[in-house]
């Protein structure tokens, strides 16, 4: 572990290690002597410390969140307004809604202003935060409300009837909030109400193991489970781990484009940025498409964005000559592997580098190519502070760098700061999530001899063809140089004689035009063969229009995967 010496009289008056030049009382710290609070609540901790700071001119001028509708509406709020608005919607969540300390809020919007002070106002009641993608059905929804056992839902007009159509089903659902300009029977109006509430709130005490907000996993490798994180795993812990993956400044405006429903909205949209006082910039972006990408950062002083691969792969496709950038200085992208190929044209169109980051749902960042680090296409980068990552085989023992296994993460004799806390009415799973003296990742992959991790696949998602084990993304690397792919992914298939082969899904690139598909599946075999090892080619090539994906943009390999097994 990374340690901190951080007696309580600091740990009080800590709006000090918030500004800029604190990290560097970090570096001198020994391991062995962290010293964690017993109670923190990142509302009052943080965000209102912020607030203190900015009130005494110590804070450049720029604000803590600023959102935009592409429509020519903005709202921006200074730390100190946020925490004005968060606490009249804290009192309408506690004094109307009569929840208190530990009841659980589905919350179902999209990117608008409300996510953000309902975030915030949970933290200040101690109420947990459930997330929800905007996409979800009634069964989603029925099935949220009933394994989370939640007392009050929030959501818009677009899934207000989907959430009636189950409500009679959910027993200890008792209230549900509207965001909209209306009204709707059965309803109360959150706007309204929050914008009559006091803003006079005291800030709930909390202790640094308490839950704050639960996810629901993505469910791309089976049954959606509930993660649990506690103001200790998200709130502490980028205090802990000096710049961790951002390393921003109270100037610096950061872009996540996660939608609200996933850890990367909170990691990158809440916490992490607002630990280093800087502005979270949000755009509503219903539909994510190229143009508004691009002429948002353009118009808008963003100076860090964050995306998923998708979001890079597609805007690469674009003449990007044509536009300017007003700020942009850093570039990340997570959720999924990153081909090298993407990277080398979005260096050579922009100048910039992107830098990847890895973590999942129960873990956070666990690896990231940090700023100043050098990049190696392919690579996730180093493992983030506070996280001893290991490749480790099944017997849990570290096996040597070069040496293909699993990403583990040290999870005993002492547990890390920001492993999730449980899988929710779970304890199987959270079991069986551990090995050794190890958490796991379930993905695959492998370490080199300066400490850089590269991904090889889900473990599910390894083929092994006639003895040889191949992972997806090496093949996938390979394909999308062909000219003729604009995306593609790599599932096994069964195969008679060798167990089961390579098979691509293919979608060609809107630019480039064949009739004969025949010759170009030989032309793209061919190709891989040259570019990565003979045997990982495929065997078996289908042009497809579209793949699968989640609604943050990872492809669905399961779905292909299983669709090839007949399952």
């Amino acid at each position: 572990l990374w340690a901190l010496k951080l007696p309580n009289r600091t740990f009080r008056g800590h709006a000090r290690l918030l500004a800029s030049d604190v990290y560097s009382q970090y570096k001198s710290v020994r391991r062995g002597e962290q010293e964690i609070p017993k109670y923190f609540n990142f509302a009052s901790d943080v965000l209102d410390k912020w607030s203190e700071i900015e009130k005494a001119g110590k804070r450049p001028s720029n604000p803590a969140f600023w959102w935009v509708d592409g429509k020519g509406e903005e709202v921006k709020w200074s730390f100190e307004e946020l925490g004005f608005l968060s606490r009249k919607v804290a009192n309408v969540l506690t004094k109307v809604c009569g929840l208190q300390k530990g009841d659980r809020i589905v919350v179902i919007l999209p990117r608008v202003p409300e996510w953000w002070l309902v975030n915030v106002a949970c933290m200040r009641a101690g109420i947990v935060l459930i997330p929800g993608i905007s996409q979800l059905s009634a069964k989603d929804i029925l099935y949220r409300l009933q394994a989370s056992k939640a007392t009050c839902i929030i959501t818009d007009d677009t899934l207000a009837s989907a959430v009636d159509s189950v409500a009679s089903e959910c027993q200890f659902l008792k209230t549900k909030l509207i965001v909209s300009k209306g009204s709707r029977e059965g309803w109360l109006n959150f706007t309204d109400l929050y914008k009559n509430q006091s803003a006079d709130h005291s800030c709930i005490k909390t202790r640094i193991q308490d839950s704050v907000i639960i996810f629901f996993t993505s469910g791309t490798t089976g049954f959606p489970k509930m993660t649990e994180h506690s103001q200790g795993s998200l709130g502490f812990r980028p205090l802990l781990s000096e710049r961790y993956w951002l390393d921003l400044t109270p100037s610096d405006v950061i872009w996540s484009t996660a939608d609200t429903g996933w850890i990367v909205a909170s990691l990158a949209s809440v916490f992490d940025p607002w630990v280093f006082g800087s502005c979270i910039f949000i755009h509503k972006l219903p539909q994510i498409e190229s143009a508004a990408i691009l002429n948002t950062l353009c118009r808008f002083p963003i100076d860090t964005l964050v995306g998923a691969p998708t979001l890079f792969r597609m805007l690469v496709q674009n003449d990007l000559s044509n536009y300017k950038f007003m700020n942009l200085k850093h570039c990340m992208s997570g959720g999924e592997p990153l081909n090298p190929e993407v990277m080398e044209q979005w260096k050579s169109k922009t100048g910039l580098d992107i830098h990847e980051i890895y973590g999942q749902t129960e873990t956070g960042i666990i690896c990231s190519a940090f700023k100043g680090m050098k990049i190696k296409p392919g690579s996730m980068g180093k493992a983030a502070p506070l996280y001893d990552v290991q490749i480790i085989d099944k017997n849990a023992n570290i096996l040597p760098p070069g040496q293909q296994g699993e990403i583990a993460i040290r999870s005993k004799p002492i547990r890390p700061l920001g492993l999730f806390s449980e899988y929710v009415d779970n304890p199987k799973k959270t079991t069986e999530s551990e090995r050794g003296d190890f958490y796991v990742t379930g993905d695959r992959g492998t370490m080199d001899e300066d400490g850089y991790f590269q991904f090889v696949g889900r473990d599910d998602d390894i083929i092994i063809s006639s003895g040889y084990r191949i992972g997806p993304f090496e093949v996938e690397s390979a394909l999308i140089e062909h000219p003729a792919v604009a995306e593609t992914a790599v599932v096994s298939s069964p195969d008679p004689l060798r167990g089961e082969v390579v098979k691509a899904f293919v979608v060609l690139s809107p630019t480039f035009s064949c009739s004969d598909l025949e010759s170009l599946t030989c032309d793209l075999q061919e190709h891989v063969k040259k570019t990565t090892a003979p045997y990982k080619y495929p065997r078996k090539v289908e042009f497809v229009q579209e793949l699968p994906k989640t609604v943050t943009g990872k492809i669905k390999r399961n779905e292909l995967r299983n669709k090839e097994w007949g399952r």
